[in-house]
């Protein structure tokens, strides 16, 4: 069943999710996480995307975001991350994922053969500082809660380098905290 969430503020700061469907482990090497960085870059350069805080794991992204149409921006970057995913997984001989993602796709979809993301994206505005600060520590905790790292600097597809050390992440971004 396809969820709708209605963003009545496109000029405000959202914190926005998505997950690949049932939760399949896509992003598990740099050629799956690149096509995710390479998208949101392409955004950010053509359509103004401004990202504040960010983190791919291996399987959803969490960003907090503004730009003056984000539910068109990311329509569109699912959409082509879709399709480059899928072609990386054809590339790579994976068919298991790609039959899952054929078995995951709901009859009405008539357009495509595979569902990648699970249907929205489910932004919620930024409403305060302390809303702010808590969802950019959410985000940069999320690949050490998942074990995936001890400090949150240390994962390598987040905004954590940005905020904690005097690096830069892969992607360009504005600070907010």
């Amino acid at each position: 069943m396809r969820s709708r969430y209605k963003i009545h503020d496109e000029n405000g700061i959202f914190f926005v999710t998505s997950t690949i469907v049932n939760w399949i482990p896509v992003f598990v090497n740099e050629a799956y996480f690149s096509i995710m960085i390479n998208t949101m870059k392409h955004y950010q350069d053509k359509n103004d995307l401004i990202i504040y805080a960010y983190v791919f794991m291996p399987n959803h992204f969490h960003m907090i975001i503004s730009n003056d149409d984000i539910s068109k921006i990311m329509q569109s970057a699912k959409k082509y991350s879709a399709r480059k995913i899928i072609e990386n997984l054809k590339i790579d001989c994976n068919d298991a994922i790609l039959k899952a993602f054929r078995e995951f796709k709901p009859e009405y979809k008539t357009t495509s053969i595979h569902q990648v993301w699970q249907e929205s994206f489910h932004p919620k505005e930024i409403v305060s500082y302390e809303m702010l600060k808590q969802k950019i520590e959410y985000i940069h905790n999320n690949p050490v809660r998942k074990s995936l790292v001890e400090k949150p600097e240390d994962w390598e597809y987040s905004s954590a380098k940005d905020y904690y050390t005097d690096k830069k992440g892969l992607l360009d971004i504005v600070r907010l905290v």
